[in-house]
């Protein structure tokens, strides 16, 4: 069983989970979070959640996180599965949680589960957990008050 796809704000329900995102407790209009107990959630059809990322606990993972980072693109070939990167790194500061949100909102920002249960008949199956929330490299930018690009060398 593989729980894949991609979940973005402003999507129908996922054809295969019948889950989509949602934000709640929190203003798109305005930018702000009218409800500190919402988050960044994924419901079915009956509007009840199925996974929810609180705001309290994505504010810490996010300022602790994206407050400085280095992006450094690759190039992937195969086979044999090779990755090559070039001199080119953009350098990002300075970010806050409502650029997160407002990105999550927007759909810029998106959930990428990839959750799989592996010998799922079995008597003891194997769950493999990656859940990240992905953007795409020309969309960082957006995410930060101060961006570099940086070619080293």
């Amino acid at each position: 069983m593989n729980f894949g796809g991609i979940y973005a704000c402003g999507r129908d329900f996922h054809p295969e989970t019948g889950l989509r995102l949602a934000l709640d407790g929190y203003d798109a209009a305005t930018g702000k979070i009218t409800d500190m107990t919402g988050g960044i959630v994924l419901k079915n059809r009956e509007c009840s959640p199925a996974a929810l990322w609180r705001f309290t606990g994505l504010m810490e993972h996010w300022n602790r996180k994206h407050a400085k980072a280095a992006y450094v693109p690759s190039l992937f070939r195969s086979p044999p599965p090779e990755y090559s990167y070039g001199p080119k790194v953009l350098l990002c500061e300075q970010t806050d949680f409502s650029l997160l949100l407002r990105a999550v909102a927007n759909g810029t920002v998106y959930y990428d589960p990839a959750i799989k249960v592996e010998q799922a008949s079995s008597a003891a199956p194997v769950i493999k957990r990656r859940s990240q929330f992905r953007i795409k490299h020309d969309e960082l930018g957006g995410m930060y008050h101060r961006v570099e690009n940086v070619i080293l060398g």
